[in-house]
């Protein structure tokens, strides 16, 4: 069975070595037969990456930076069976097989978000199957995309108001993630004073959301694991 690993690299957010070193870190870390795809919008990407890489354009063209997210949903986007999606600016330090075969059952497997009061999941990572997901996401994100881009502050915010809760949507263990600022989401407010910057010896996949960005870090484990 193939599984898809699937991000996006759009505009200047990240420079293309962040595709580059996601890949790498993929590569390490797996032992399932995986497809790597970027979509991107980026036309010389192929020249600047190495490896088995699936460089695709966007199968639209007309959505601005995390929006553009919701074009892995698209019918187009030809994503057969099990699609897992990471932000570039995540750390991978452990084996990931788990976050493709986990709940194989589930057509979404989200990521709680580091906010434990924002009842939202965290985009960063996400896995789904998605012949299911263009009706659910989709399909009414099109339709009524100028009002949802006004409500929504984000596409998480977006994701986790249509289908979290659903039947079919579930989260992967808090235990499997965690934040490069905060150490866990046990507590009941998001306070910037509890950064750490540390490794909590148990999570397989760091997320740097916000600033930092990996390649601005000093901390040795990101960078054993970001190469």
């Amino acid at each position: 069975m193939m599984y898809n690993f699937a991000c996006v690299c759009y505009g200047d957010k990240y420079p293309v070595e962040y595709v580059q070193k996601l890949y790498n870190m993929v590569k390490r870390n797996t032992t399932l037969p995986i497809n790597f795809i970027v979509f991107t919008d980026h036309v010389k990407m192929h020249k600047m990456v190495e490896g088995d890489i699936d460089i695709r354009k966007f199968p639209e063209n007309d959505l601005q930076g995390w929006w553009n997210k919701m074009q892995l949903f698209h019918p187009n986007t030809n994503l057969p069976g099990t699609t897992l999606y990471m932000d570039l600016d995540v750390v991978i330090t452990g084996n990931i097989d788990c976050f493709f075969t986990h709940k194989p059952e589930v057509e979404f497997m989200g990521m709680n978000d580091f906010n434990p009061t924002s009842g939202v999941f965290n985009s960063s990572i996400m896995r789904f199957d998605q012949s299911k997901m263009h009706d659910k996401l989709w399909r009414r994100f099109r339709e009524d995309r100028t009002n949802l881009l006004r409500r929504f502050p984000g596409d998480q915010n977006l994701i986790s108001d249509f289908i979290k809760g659903t039947p079919g949507c579930d989260s992967y263990p808090d235990s499997w993630t965690q934040s490069y600022k905060w150490y866990d989401r046990s507590g009941t407010r998001y306070s910037r004073q509890d950064m750490t910057y540390e490794h909590n010896g148990e999570s397989l996949v760091t997320v740097f959301h916000g600033q930092p960005n990996p390649h601005e870090s000093e901390q040795e484990w990101v960078k054993k694991a970001w190469i």
